[in-house]
C-alpha cells in the first residue's frame, strides 16, 4: 500500500532555520503568560485522566456543555481518530478541499477510505476555514451540498479562525455548530512544539462523542498540553492573541509589497499566511543555505508556489536579501 508523503513546514532534519517563513505559527508568540504556564507545568504527575477542570474551562469559554469538550493529542492525532471511527463504521469514502493540510489524505490512506470529489455523496468530509495553504474561505458551492447531506459526518478545522486578519466565514455559527470543531491554538499562540488540541462535539452527538472518547488512549493531553489549554481559555490570553492581529496584517503588508516589488504573484488571503509564485523557479535549498525557509506548495497541488508567513521586519528583510542573493546556478529567470 502506498501512502501520501507527510509534508510540513517549519523544523526539518536541518533543525529550525533562523528566519522561518514555513510555518503558519502566530509570529508573534510564544504568548508571554502561556509560554510560563507551561514552564511551570507540573510534569512529575499524570495529569487529571477526566480532564475535569480543562473540560469545564473549554466548555466556559465556547459557551457548550463540558461534555461536548473530547480533548486529542494534536488537530493530527484526531484526523485519525475521527477518520478510524468513521472507518469503523463503514463510512468509505471522505471529501476534503482541493487544496488542504495533507494528514486529512494520509489518514484516509491509513484506514483504507477512498477519497471522493463530490461533497455531496461523501459520509465524512474535512472543512478548514480559514485553509490552509491559501488562507481562504470554503468554496460555498462545497459546503452548500454538505450541508443539505443529512448524513455526513463534517469535521471543522479551527486552527486559524483566532488568526483571522479580515473578512467573515463562509460557515455561519449555526452551521459551525453542526459540525466536529477542532481547535487546535498552538498556533495561534505561537508555541507549536506543544501538541494538543481539543474538539467541540455537535449536540446532537453524544453517544458519538462517547465512542470517539473511548477511542483515544489514556492521558491524550500531557501536562504541559494542559498547561496550554487551561491558559487559552483565560481572557487575558484571548486579547493577547487578538492584539497580536494589528502587528501581523502591518508585517503580511510589508512581506507582500517586497516580494510583488521582486515580481512575485500573491494570492489574496484572511490570514497572516497566503500563497505567493516568484518569476522563475527558487531551490529551496539555496534559501536553506541562506538560513531561509519557505514552505514549498507542491504538495498541496500547487507547484511552482510558495507559502510564506508574515514575519518580524529582520526577517524579512533577510529574506530580501536571500532573493536578491540567488545565484543563476540556484534561479532560472
Amino acid at each position: 500500500m502506498t501512502f501520501p508523503l507527510r509534508e510540513h513546514g517549519s523544523t526539518d532534519a536541518l533543525g529550525p532555520a533562523r528566519w522561518d517563513f514555513s510555518s503558519n505559527a502566530n509570529a508573534c508568540g510564544p504568548c508571554p503568560q502561556v509560554a510560563r504556564a507551561v514552564q511551570q507545568a507540573d510534569a512529575c504527575h499524570y495529569p487529571d485522566p477526566s480532564y475535569t477542570r480543562l473540560r469545564q474551562a473549554l466548555a466556559h469559554l465556547h459557551g457548550v456543555a463540558p461534555h461536548r469538550i473530547l480533548l486529542a493529542g494534536s488537530a493530527s492525532e484526531w484526523i485519525q481518530r475521527l477518520t478510524g471511527w468513521a472507518a469503523l463504521h463503514c463510512r468509505q469514502s471522505v471529501w476534503w478541499p482541493r487544496h488542504a493540510y495533507g494528514d486529512y489524505a494520509h489518514a484516509a490512506a491509513a484506514w483504507g477510505l477512498q477519497r471522493s470529489h463530490h461533497p455531496a455523496q461523501v459520509a465524512l468530509a474535512w472543512l478548514c476555514e480559514p485553509g490552509s495553504p491559501l488562507g481562504q474561505n470554503e468554496d460555498l458551492a462545497a459546503l452548500a451540498m454538505l450541508m443539505q447531506h443529512p448524513h455526513a459526518l463534517v469535521a471543522l478545522d479551527c486552527a486559524y479562525q483566532p488568526l483571522r486578519l479580515d473578512g467573515s466565514p463562509a460557515l455561519s455559527p449555526s452551521l459551525q455548530a453542526n459540525c466536529w470543531q477542532v481547535w487546535s491554538p498552538n498556533k495561534a499562540l505561537g508555541m507549536t512544539g506543544v501538541r494538543t488540541a481539543y474538539v467541540i462535539a455537535p449536540e446532537l452527538a453524544r453517544s458519538t462523542a462517547m465512542e470517539l472518547d473511548a477511542m483515544a488512549a489514556s492521558w491524550p493531553v500531557g501536562s504541559h498540553g494542559v498547561a496550554l489549554l487551561m491558559q487559552w481559555s483565560q481572557p487575558e490570553v484571548q486579547d493577547w492573541v487578538r492584539n497580536s492581529l494589528k502587528t501581523l496584517r502591518a508585517w503580511k503588508t510589508s512581506l507582500i509589497h517586497d516580494l510583488t516589488a521582486r515580481g512575485w504573484q500573491c494570492q489574496p488571503s484572511h490570514t497572516p499566511y497566503f500563497c505567493a509564485r516568484p518569476p522563475y523557479p527558487i531551490q529551496a535549498e539555496a534559501l536553506r543555505a541562506r538560513a531561509v525557509k519557505l514552505r514549498d506548495a507542491t504538495s498541496f497541488g500547487l507547484p511552482g508556489w510558495w507559502r510564506l508567513s508574515a514575519q518580524p521586519d529582520d526577517a524579512r528583510l533577510a529574506l530580501a536579501h536571500a532573493l536578491d542573493a540567488l545565484t543563476p546556478t540556484e534561479s532560472h529567470p
